[in-house]
């Protein structure tokens, strides 16, 4: 492993550049490698599933898809602001990695109804809600600042490497297994070994960053206070903005599945070459950010973003250029939008202050997913992509001056 000075805000200017996956950053990184081969098993085939097998419209897939992630904005607060006045983050993102975990229990027991299945999946995000923000707040915490953006780049590739394994994994263990029946119960069971193999190594391996808590440094009134800190509350507009013109992963694979007339069978491949293009830039992008500003690399990834909505109201562009745009629009936005955000706060709120700019994100991406769904099916899936790219651009021209407060 890589070692570092990991004291919060340390100054590396003088120094040469040193690496920052630390004992915490690679523990994290492996936590969250193995838990996403766990979710992504199961979510990479969950659109096809619901539209082509439970035959919902794509309007319900739209409202099943925005409740599924942005329902969980209030969870991420509570485990935010939590994990800072307990000052126990591993505890709190614990809680969250066991509740994913059990909720792969649940696929195993429940029916294959819409509703059963996304009472399962929403007590999966729910997990996720939880754990998102302690585990982000671990990672600032145990890097310098300067070097946040190669430290975010590298837990990113490590998670995305995850992302890329779960569905080749999922189809492995169907191919294997003999009978529907039988496949599907192999790959919750295998996915809910994985879940709890994250658990175990977070226990044994994550260190918490508790710091002495100065009074009243975690209350309601000064995490409420977050709100009225200018480059905070300017990030925080600036992430609703830029979730507004995100749409789900789900619909941009099914406009390519229907674009191309994809076999079901290659449908979790999608997945796969998404999160590979993402493995491969997450850590120079990553680099980029901190080398020449984290604002331009964030916003250059709604670019890629732009252009990939655009291709898809074209029909135009090989399959392989879209969800090579795709995974540049991840790897430039996910892990450097935070590595932004987080030293705006004091380390005793850091966790609340992730968490509101999450949520932000969360419940815009529940309006998008409705708004996207609505226009895809009452006005076609091309009128939907270019009213998504129209979006995309203004949210950017919007979003650009909010982001301006801190491009380090």
């Amino acid at each position: 492993m890589y070692l570092t000075d990991t004291r919060p805000g340390a100054s590396l200017k003088g120094a040469p550049a040193r690496r920052v996956l630390t004992g915490n950053v690679l523990a994290l990184g492996l936590v969250s490698l193995v838990t996403d081969v766990s979710s992504e098993m199961v979510t990479a085939v969950l659109p096809a599933y619901l539209v082509l097998g439970l035959h919902l419209g794509v309007a319900q897939y739209g409202a099943f898809d925005g409740l599924y992630t942005g329902a969980t904005a209030l969870t991420r607060l509570a485990g935010g602001y939590l994990a800072d006045r307990l000052r126990r983050r591993k505890l709190v993102a614990a809680v969250g990695y066991g509740l994913s975990a059990l909720a792969k229990v649940g696929l195993l027991l429940t029916p294959a109804a819409p509703a059963a299945v996304g009472a399962v999946l929403a007590a999966d995000r729910t997990g996720k809600g939880l754990r998102t923000a302690p585990r982000d707040a671990l990672i600032t915490l145990s890097a310098p600042r300067e070097q946040l953006g190669r430290a975010f780049g590298a837990h990113r590739a490590l998670d995305s490497l995850g992302a890329f394994a779960g569905p080749i994994v999922a189809l492995g263990v169907l191919a294997l297994a003999g009978g529907a029946g039988r496949s599907w119960d192999a790959v919750f069971v295998t996915s809910l070994c994985f879940a709890l193999l994250g658990v175990l190594l977070l226990a044994l391996f994550v260190r918490d960053r508790g710091q002495p808590l100065p009074p009243g440094a975690a209350s309601p009134r000064a995490a409420l206070a977050l709100l009225k800190a200018g480059p905070l509350r300017a990030v925080c507009a600036g992430a609703a903005l830029l979730g507004l013109a995100t749409v789900g992963d789900g619909f941009v694979y099914l406009l390519l599945q229907h674009r191309d007339d994809l076999p079901l069978t290659a449908f979790p491949l999608l997945a796969v070459g998404t999160a590979g293009a993402y493995l491969v830039l997450a850590p120079p992008l990553g680099r980029l950010a901190d080398r020449i500003g984290r604002r331009p690399v964030a916003l250059g990834g709604y670019g890629a973003l732009l252009a990939v909505y655009l291709l898809l109201a074209t029909g135009r562009g090989p399959l392989w250029a879209v969800l090579l745009l795709y995974g540049a629009f991840y790897a430039a936005t996910d892990g450097v939008l935070m590595a932004l955000a987080g030293p705006l706060t004091a380390p005793e709120l850091r966790t609340t202050g992730l968490a509101l700019v999450q949520t932000c994100q969360a419940l815009a991406y529940l309006v998008s997913s409705l708004l996207f769904g609505l226009a895809w099916q009452h006005l076609g899936s091309t009128t939907a992509c270019l009213a998504a790219a129209a979006a995309a651009a203004a949210a950017t021209a919007a979003a650009t001056p909010l982001l301006g407060g801190t491009t380090r």
